[in-house]
């Protein structure tokens, strides 16, 4: 594999802004790299390599003219298809918008593209990111690189898949129940649901408008937790678009010391029990922070248990509107198999206005209560689910999908990194969760995390 492959988004720009490589070659060394590896793993789901290289090549001249650089100058991307871009058909995994180009970016699109990053391709997610794992009838499923036979997880699998195994340096994951959380678990690489409103939702598949919309935060992920502040910061920031983003402060991670941070931490929510190698990392990562000064207590936060029934609640209030409304926006005859399930469960009456009323004041009840937490700690580390990647084919257990919607209904960030392998070679995560808009407390927590792990390996392809 080319070691170019191997470096960190950061030391990637370096390298092309003091001319030391070009950006031709670095966006070649990756279109050959997907060239050969994609077809077994179906990640990136549309390429745009005429246009990168041509791209490319307008950078490596600019640079030569002595054009400053943005932050990403000539390197280059995927993006997750529930994205949208201006120049590739953006189809949210749905057959209405199989041919549909937006005419615009994301919003966190077009921040990257500002700093000068080059789009190689889009990757795969679930028709409306609305699954735990990657397939849709457009372009089929996404199989996890580490085992085939499983999948990386949803909705943001392509992503992580694509950066696994070296297709793309980083990508951009939306999570609205933990499909940036759930597929760097399953695949083994770092990524971070930033707090509610930190970035804006504008060009997703989910809108920025009703009751489910302070769910989903688009984040970045990529192989190593320095990458990811180096890029939150880049897509952070109000629009005026979307009506949850604010502009929230931003502390650099490295000014932040570890051992001054209070943790806590469970290994099991007492909803799903994870599997052994799962809880013993978790215990492993707060043994760690435990040797590096921090005071750490086995806690968890009060209310918890309540995850599924409200989740659950909230996803039934609009009776399947939300749904329909995209299927019809999209002009979509023939939703997924999965998509169609979510209509089905939803009853053709409704619920009352007054239950609809219980709904928002269970969940804002149970916001308040879960704060509670931060009374007590800065830090909670915990599982990101309760199994390692499972096969294609086997039923998911909602239980163990629990330890990320938790944080999706609090809004509070959560960073994923590797921290083991179970007994049939799949990774690991664990997952770092701050108060809100505290991210710089988690990516430095996750930081110190990593350098006491060490590196892992990449999938062998």
């Amino acid at each position: 594999m080319d070691d170019l492959l191997e470096q960190p988004v950061t030391v990637l720009a370096q390298l092309v802004k003091t001319g030391q490589v070009t950006s031709k070659s670095l966006t070649t060394a990756f279109i050959d790299r997907i060239e050969a590896v994609n077809p077994a793993l179906n990640a990136v789901i549309a390429s745009n390599f005429e246009a990168a290289l041509k791209q490319a090549e307008r950078a490596d001249l600019a640079l030569q003219s002595g054009e400053t650089p943005g932050r990403l100058f000539g390197v280059p991307m995927t993006i997750k298809d529930s994205l949208d871009t201006f120049d590739m058909v953006t189809t949210w995994g749905t057959e209405g918008r199989r041919e549909f180009r937006p005419g615009r970016d994301a919003t966190c699109v077009g921040r990257l593209r500002n700093e000068g990053a080059i789009l190689l391709g889009k990757t795969n997610t679930p028709e409306f990111t609305l699954s735990f794992k990657t397939d849709n009838r457009l372009f089929g499923r996404t199989s996890n690189p580490w085992d085939l036979d499983r999948t990386p997880g949803g909705s943001s699998g392509g992503a992580a898949a694509a950066i696994a195994a070296r297709l793309s340096p980083f990508d951009i994951g939306t999570d609205t129940g933990g499909s940036i959380r759930l597929p760097c678990h399953f695949t083994g690489v770092a990524g971070i649901k930033p707090t509610t409103g930190r970035v804006p939702c504008t060009g997703n598949a989910l809108p920025t408008s009703g009751l489910l919309a302070p769910l989903s935060q688009p984040g970045p992920m990529a192989k190593t937790v320095a990458e990811l502040a180096f890029l939150l910061p880049i897509i952070a920031g109000p629009d005026l678009e979307d009506p949850h983003a604010v502009p929230a402060a931003w502390t650099d991670p490295g000014k932040v010391d570890v051992s001054s941070l209070k943790v806590g931490f469970h290994d099991d929510n007492g909803i799903s029990t994870p599997d052994a190698a799962i809880q013993q990392a978790v215990r492993s990562a707060a043994d760690c922070l435990r040797d590096l000064g921090c005071p750490v207590v086995e806690d968890r936060p009060t209310g918890v248990e309540m995850t599924a029934f409200i989740y659950g609640r909230l996803f039934s209030a609009d009776n399947g509107d939300l749904v329909e409304m995209l299927l019809e926006d999209c002009r979509t005859k023939e939703p997924s198999d999965r998509v169609a399930r979510i209509l089905a469960e939803h009853a053709p009456d409704g619920g009352s206005a007054a239950e609809f009323a219980q709904v928002i004041s269970l969940w804002h009840n149970y916001q308040s209560s879960m704060l509670s937490y931060f009374s007590q700690h800065d830090i909670l580390i915990c599982p990101v689910n309760g199994r390692t990647a499972i096969p294609h084919d086997e039923p998911h257990n909602p239980a163990d999908y629990t330890y990320t919607m938790a944080y999706n209904l609090t809004g509070w960030p959560g960073v994923v990194i590797r921290a083991g392998t179970d007994e049939t070679g799949l990774p690991i995560g664990v997952q770092i969760v701050a108060r809100p808009f505290a991210e710089h407390q988690a990516l430095a927590v996750a930081a110190a995390l990593e350098a006491e792990f060490g590196e892992f390996a990449a999938p062998d392809l």
